[in-house]
């Protein structure tokens, strides 16, 4: 069976008889489940469930909810989801392209892609094609009300499918898109049939394009397209080439001027110096613009100003009240970062960092004049604050949120350089995570952190609690525990933490103390368990430190916490390069709660008190 498709649609359709629903980035595809089989077919009829083992894994499962039903026919999208309106095509890309079995299972283990359902097909092998939009989705809807399985995407939740509402509000859903980078949306006629293989007036996608100015470098008289290109580390790189846009006439009066200011021309590509700047639009960036389409002419854009710097932030879903002020003030003077760098750094980080803050009030430190200049906290939203900040009240504090690239870069231009959490989300008060402080005395007894570190791990591993370890980016090491943040309350959590502690300077009391007063300490480490409560705070994972050496409280992975680790090893700058060799060791950190072996712990304590 062949999917019905969208029509392309400059704007969004009027009117009562419309809804809308999120357009993810992914790889449409028909489910077909029958009794102890399931298939996920392309577009192009090919099977792909050895590219998702993870999906029929998951749904395998879940056979016994699914038996009254079967057969059963569903249409969706298989993602890797960025976050619940968006989802990210690079990393589906890579996954397309894999072939190994091994590759694809490590991949499936590290990042789990998830199916996306917007349409119910056939129900107990009865064909609902011919039923209304509406009847189809409420359908749906009460199916996975009886599964159980989610009625929203969420990359939060374990659950590998997951359910596309719709919206009767095209333009809250719009802003919603804008500002998580969503790829777009789909407007649908709420009395439209599913008609197999058509493009379809009753489906319409409208799509979230970047614009970026950039200048002509060459026509390709082959294929008909425009090399553009923009000014990085000092030479001329393209982002890509585009046909699209123009009009005939344009069209020839480009080409025109082109061949007459040509300074080479190989193989029919008529090449020209940077002087031409056009506006291009664009879907998304990853190693080239995706669907890039001529825009307008800029006829008094300075080339000099087409750079790389500037392109990424064109290329960044950000909100249009974001902008980057004094770009060169410094920032750290060792390594020498300075406010565009260190934006550029959030904007990188931003798909492992944003998760982590996600509905968690912040309490920031602002350097206004850079790394060992003043310093101040900063919690409330100021009066100057854009509308799109969202905030949260708690104990008479109106705390900032920050859940977008727009919140996260707009704090970055206000030079917060460390983002504090809370233990708990808004409006919960119950934990959400445990965490350890490690604490040794100065930077110099780091190896202290280690062993600590170290025993915590042989200590905790034996119960069956998967610990997160991480640099504070100071001279420590965290250790962080997952939890629903539902099932238990603060003083279930510090007793926990207190009985480990306690263990651990029982057994080793010439390393570790729980003393609190530093003169007391005597070069020992201080295992912080009381850091661990209610409105306490402690620094994110991927939060850099303002101070000299521009560390970063980065995440590790247990097999990092060697003789050799040193926090001066991930900084803004470095820290890239470990992520790119083994992925971000909090990938996994929502879907893996430890409540149940936490809990565990604490009626061992019960019966030894």
């Amino acid at each position: 069976m062949k999917p019905m498709l969208p029509t392309l649609s400059a704007r969004i359709p009027a009117g009562p008889d419309w809804v809308c629903e999120v357009k993810y980035d992914g790889f449409r595809v028909i489910l077909y489940i029958e009794k102890g089989s399931a298939v996920l077919m392309s577009r192009n009829g090919k099977n792909m469930n050895a590219l998702f083992p993870e999906i029929i894994e998951w749904l395998m499962q879940q056979t016994e909810d699914l038996s009254p039903y079967l057969p059963l026919i569903l249409d969706g999208e298989a993602v890797s989801l960025a976050n619940d309106s968006a989802a990210d095509f690079q990393e589906i890309q890579i996954r397309g392209r894999m072939r190994s079995a091994d590759r694809i299972l490590q991949a499936a283990d590290r990042k789990p892609c998830r199916l996306l359902i917007f349409d119910l097909l056939s129900e107990n092998g009865q064909s609902l094609q011919n039923e209304p939009y509406l009847e189809r989705k409420s359908r749906l809807a009460a199916l996975f009300k009886n599964f159980g399985w989610p009625l929203a995407p969420s990359e939060r939740e374990s659950a590998l499918i997951q359910m596309i509402s719709f919206h009767e509000q095209a333009e809250q859903l719009w802003n919603r898109i804008e500002l998580y980078g969503g790829e777009g949306l789909i407007a649908k006629h709420k009395k439209g049939r599913w008609e197999a293989g058509k493009r379809t007036e009753l489906w319409k996608k409208i799509k979230n394009y970047r614009k970026a100015i950039l200048f002509i470098i060459s026509y390709d008289e082959k294929n008909g397209y425009f090399g553009t290109g923009l000014f990085k580390d000092g030479a001329v790189f393209s982002p890509g080439s585009f046909s699209h846009g123009l009009s005939s006439a344009d069209r020839d009066a480009l080409i025109k001027i082109i061949k007459e200011h040509a300074v080479a021309v190989k193989d029919q590509v008529y090449r020209i110096d940077p002087a031409i700047c056009v506006k291009v639009t664009f879907l998304s960036y990853v190693n080239e613009m995706r669907e890039p389409s001529f825009d307008s002419f800029q006829f008094n854009a300075d080339p000099s100003l087409c750079t790389w710097e500037r392109f990424q932030f064109d290329a960044a879903p950000l909100h249009r009240d974001v902008q980057i002020t004094h770009p060169d003030k410094p920032v750290w003077n060792r390594p020498s970062v300075n406010k565009l760098q260190y934006i550029h750094f959030l904007l990188k980080i931003s798909p492992h960092f944003l998760p982590l803050l996600k509905d968690r009030p912040l309490t920031l430190i602002r350097y206004p004049h850079g790394s060992g200049e003043e310093r101040f906290y900063q919690k409330n939203v100021p009066d100057y604050a854009p509308s799109f900040i969202q905030s949260a009240k708690a104990e008479g504090i109106d705390y900032m949120l920050c859940s977008t690239l727009s919140d996260l870069i707009w704090l970055g231009n206000q030079l917060a350089l460390e983002f504090h959490l809370p233990f708990q989300k808004i409006n919960q008060d119950k934990p959400m995570e445990i965490v350890f402080d490690l604490d040794p005395p100065s930077r110099e007894e780091f190896s202290l952190a280690i062993r600590a570190a170290r025993e915590i791990h042989s200590v905790l591993q034996p119960f069956g609690i998967r610990t997160f370890p991480k640099l504070s980016g100071g001279k420590g090491i965290q250790i962080h525990i997952p939890l629903t943040g539902t099932s238990l309350t603060f003083d279930e959590t510090r007793k926990f933490t207190s009985f480990i502690a306690h263990y651990l300077t029982g057994k080793f009391p010439d390393l570790f103390t729980v003393e609190r007063f530093k003169k007391n300490r005597k070069q020992r480490l201080y295992l912080d368990y009381l850091q661990h409560g209610e409105g306490k705070t402690i620094i994110a994972p991927y939060s850099p430190r303002g101070s000299e050496g521009a560390c970063v409280a980065s995440p590790l992975l247990w097999d990092e916490i060697t003789e050799e680790l040193s926090p001066d090893q991930y900084n803004v700058n470095t820290v890239f390069s470990f992520i790119s060799k083994r992925g971000c060791p909090f990938q996994r950190y929502f879907i893996s709660p430890q409540d149940e072996a936490v809990s565990e712990v604490l009626q061992f304590i019960r019966n030894h008190a």
